[in-house]
């Protein structure tokens, strides 16, 4: 039993490892594919279970955005994310305090907030370069309660 279960810390631990070291939010797929390159024997359920377990522990986080596959971040900062609708890549955005707009909205509306959702969707850049037409066809974005 005692084998079995220091298995099952390697295998957590090297997903950790790997959920941790990028910044792109992989996702278990990703995961799955990076954690079969030094422990070919992995299963996918494994991976899905340990990615369940690191999330419900605090270890990492997941991050659900519409018709996206779920993925997942090592970095437990405060912090927003913004997804490119035309690629599908999600990237930091740290600069924002989500603190200060929770501090800002508790003292506007007396509540103490407990938790918030922000998601950020848009073009990246190289999108945009893809996309570029020479004409601006921006519109005002779509803001949605959750």
């Amino acid at each position: 039993m005692k084998e079995e279960n220091s298995k099952r810390s390697r295998q957590r631990e090297l997903i950790l490892r790997i959920v941790r070291s990028t910044k792109k939010h992989p996702t278990a797929d990703e995961v799955f594919a990076d954690a079969r390159q030094e422990m070919p024997n992995i299963s996918m359920g494994t991976v899905y279970r340990n990615l369940h377990f690191l999330k419900e522990q605090g270890r990492i986080k997941e991050l659900c955005f519409p018709n996206c596959p779920v993925r997942y971040d090592g970095d437990l900062r405060d912090h927003y994310h913004i997804k490119c609708t035309e690629c599908g890549r999600i990237e930091d955005v740290s600069h924002l305090s989500p603190r200060a707009a929770i501090n800002e909205i508790e003292e506007l509306t007396g509540y103490q907030v407990h938790t918030a959702h922000i998601k950020f969707q848009g073009i990246c850049p190289e999108c945009q370069k893809k996309m570029s037409t020479g004409t601006n066809n921006r519109t005002m974005p779509d803001i949605q309660n959750q």
